[in-house]
Formats: structure tokens, C-alpha cells, sequence
């Protein structure tokens, strides 16, 4: 009897090893509140609610195929191991990794008893919009991520559950979204469609308009000529790098004041109308790699502006900067301007109505088809003053402090078509 007595003990005190193992576990770092920086390269969006960590029998259970670290009991790992179906997945996964297999089908078999899964990653897979069953993922009633980016689906894959925060369904071969296609999600914040074969008919019954509380839409690499319509005030950042779009409708983002980022490069553009942009939020502009020959008003609250690769001949700041208020400066730092057809230097009157620039880059002009022209400063950097140099300092300071975790937070922060 002593003996068995001992066993007794050990076991209970290897239970609550394990019980204890569950509650210390921080699942605010898979989901932790938005980062402090406000920069247009590290966009990311958390869920807003946090469930508490369930407690399970012991063992916690493990799919045969996969992997379940002891120090994340919570998540499967089941990518990059040649899988052509769905394992079954246990009750109590929160976080579901298949990507990197040879999956064709999401069948509602391995999702049976499946109630607090919050993301699944299914990129990189083989899977076709008839080959998901219906309804598999919608009643997935607590999932806030999907990832299906780099499969074959052919249309949007919908029904989804109204619990959904972030989509991604870049790489695919998606080519029209119905009108019901994104009813029922009231909760997305950030859109991913980008390599896709979406083009303006695909957008003319509005689909985006219904998503109150969108801020992040990607629509880059897509067969777009005009700009996506209707899209929701909440919006903040939006791609749409490598499409035929020539025009920017006037007043176009007068109904999308809270714009940070704008990527529009390689596009057709031609003509910007002159107050397109006046925007108080607005921080990144790129409009790399177009047909641009005149500038073009610019908000003081923007810090980057790329225009390079356009046939700009002058920069007039006049039209950039109409009027300087030493109450209320413009931000602007940075330009990229080179491989456009300009023979000077950019007058020094912008110094006046851009007092923090520090870098202006020119590199190579284009003359005329064969030939291209060096300014005499291909780069040119402005000194900093004192205060300038304090507050740099101080940021890496700053920056010294953040963790490897911190960094790597950032690097996911805006999406992998914002970098």
C-alpha cells in the first residue's frame, strides 16, 4: 500500500505540473494589442477578444501526423510532411499549421469536434473551391485567421464564419466575388487578394462596401483599370501595385480620410488631379513606375513619397506645397525620383516648405530612349540639426530595448505585399 500511495502522490503532483503548464501560458503573445509604431510597413491586425485557456484531460491529444509542442499545447503543427488530406484535428487546437502539403480537399470530417480553433494557415496547398465542403469553415464560430493564399481556388470561398478578422487569398485564381461573397463578416480588418484574376467586373457590385470595419485591402496583381469602388471609410491601407488603372477619379478619397498608406506603382497613370491627395493621415505614397509628367499637391502629413520611373521633367513645389504655415509644417522627408527625365536638381525653395527632408534621391535620369542622364548628386542627404540628431538618438535608443519577439511582431505587421 505504500508504494501505491507514492504513485498516487507523484501523479497528482505531475497533473498539477501540467495544469499549471496551461494557465501560466500568455496567449496574448500569439495576440497581443497593436504595436506603438505608426509606420506604413508594419500594418498588422490582432482579435480584439481573448478567450480564456480551457483546461483539457491529460495527455492533451496529438494528431499521428503532426506535431504538438509541450510548450504550445494549444497549437498542430502539421506542415511541410507531403499530407494530401486533413488529419483529425483534437478538441482542443487553437491554432491549426498545414501549409507546405499536397492538400486538395477541406472535407468537415477532421473539423467534427472542433469549437475554439481561431487560425488556421492552409497556404501553399492544392486546394479548389468545389473541392471545400460547405459550410466547413463557417461553422468555425471563434476562427479569426485564414490563411489560403498560393492554392487554386477559382472563387471566393464563402461561407465563412462572422468571427473572421483576417483573410488571405493571395496566389490563387480567383476571378469574381458574388454579391453574397462577403456577407456576414462584419469583423474583417484586413483583406489579402493580391495575384489574383480580378478585374473591374469582378468589382462592379460593390463588394467591399459592406465591410465597416475593413482597414487593410490588397489588390495588387490583379487585371484592375479603375479604381475598386465603394470601399469603406475605415480603410487605412491600400495596394494596388501592378494593375492597368489610368485614372484616380476626383475626389476619390474624400470618403477614405483615414488612409495612411496608398501603393500604387506600376500602373498607367498619367495625370493625378491636383488635390487627389489631400489627406490628413497620409504617410507612404508610392506611385512608382507610371506615366506621371507633372507632380502634384502633396498633405503635409506625408513622410515618403515615391515617384520614380514616370516621365516627370520638373518638380514644380509650388503645385506640391502651395503655402507654408510654421504652425502646422509639412512632414515630408524622403523622395525617390530618379529614372524620370529631370535636368536639375529640385529647387531649394522646397527646403522652405519641407523643413525635415533629409533625403532626395535622383540616381539616373532618362533622356531620350538611349540615353540616360547622372545628375551631379545622384543622392542628396541634408545635414541634421542638433535637435534633429537628439531625436534620432533617442529612437534608437529606444529601438535598443525592443526584443527579438518585437521585431519579429513588426516584420509581420503589414503584410508581405506592403513590404
Amino acid at each position: 500500500m505504500g508504494i501505491l500511495s507514492q504513485l498516487s502522490i507523484i501523479h497528482l503532483l505531475w497533473a498539477a505540473m501540467v495544469i499549471c503548464q496551461h494557465e501560466d501560458y500568455d496567449f496574448g503573445d500569439e495576440y497581443d494589442e497593436e504595436p506603438d509604431h505608426e509606420h506604413p510597413y508594419y500594418f498588422n491586425f490582432h482579435p480584439s477578444t481573448q478567450d480564456e485557456v480551457p483546461h483539457f484531460p491529460i495527455p492533451v491529444q496529438c494528431a499521428r501526423e503532426c506535431f504538438c509542442p509541450p510548450a504550445f499545447p494549444l497549437s498542430m503543427y502539421c506542415d511541410h510532411r507531403k499530407l494530401t488530406t486533413i488529419p483529425n484535428i483534437p478538441i482542443h487546437i487553437q491554432q491549426l499549421y498545414l501549409q507546405n502539403n499536397d492538400i486538395e480537399a477541406v472535407l468537415a470530417g477532421p473539423f467534427t469536434n472542433v469549437t475554439i480553433l481561431r487560425e488556421i494557415n492552409l497556404s501553399y496547398n492544392k486546394i479548389k473551391f468545389h473541392m471545400i465542403d460547405h459550410g466547413v469553415f463557417a461553422k468555425l464560430s471563434n476562427l479569426v485567421q485564414l490563411h489560403l493564399q498560393h492554392n487554386e481556388l477559382e472563387e471566393f470561398p464563402f461561407p465563412l464564419p462572422s468571427s473572421l478578422e483576417r483573410l488571405l487569398l493571395g496566389f490563387n485564381k480567383i476571378s469574381r466575388l458574388p454579391g453574397d461573397a462577403l456577407e456576414g463578416l462584419p469583423n474583417i480588418t484586413m483583406l489579402d487578394l493580391c495575384n489574383n484574376l480580378l478585374d473591374d467586373s469582378a468589382l462592379k457590385e460593390k463588394p467591399f462596401s459592406i465591410l465597416k470595419n475593413l482597414m487593410q485591402i490588397n489588390l495588387c496583381n490583379n487585371r484592375l483599370q479603375t479604381m475598386p469602388p465603394d470601399l469603406p471609410p475605415s480603410l487605412m491601407y491600400l495596394s494596388l501595385e501592378n494593375n492597368s488603372i489610368s485614372y484616380i477619379p476626383e475626389n476619390y478619397f474624400s470618403r477614405l480620410p483615414k488612409i495612411i498608406a496608398l501603393r500604387m506603382s506600376h500602373n498607367s497613370l498619367q495625370n493625378i488631379p491636383h488635390n487627389a491627395f489631400k489627406l490628413s493621415n497620409l504617410l507612404e505614397l508610392n506611385l512608382g513606375h507610371n506615366k506621371l509628367k507633372q507632380v502634384f499637391y502633396i498633405p503635409r502629413s506625408l513622410q515618403h513619397l515615391y515617384i520614380e520611373d514616370n516621365d516627370i521633367e520638373i518638380i514644380n513645389i509650388t503645385l506640391m506645397c502651395p503655402s507654408i504655415d510654421p504652425m502646422n509644417t509639412n512632414q515630408l522627408t524622403y523622395i525617390r525620383v530618379d529614372q524620370n527625365k529631370l535636368t536639375v536638381p529640385i529647387s531649394t525653395y522646397a527646403f522652405f516648405c519641407f523643413p525635415h527632408i533629409r533625403t532626395i534621391y535622383y540616381g539616373e535620369q532618362n533622356g531620350n530612349v538611349n540615353k540616360s542622364t547622372q545628375l551631379r548628386v545622384p543622392v542628396f542627404r541634408r545635414f541634421l540639426t542638433p535637435e534633429e540628431y537628439d531625436e534620432i538618438e533617442d529612437d534608437h535608443e529606444t529601438n535598443d530595448h525592443e526584443t527579438e519577439e518585437d521585431h519579429e511582431t513588426e516584420d509581420n505587421y503589414f503584410h508581405a505585399y506592403f513590404q
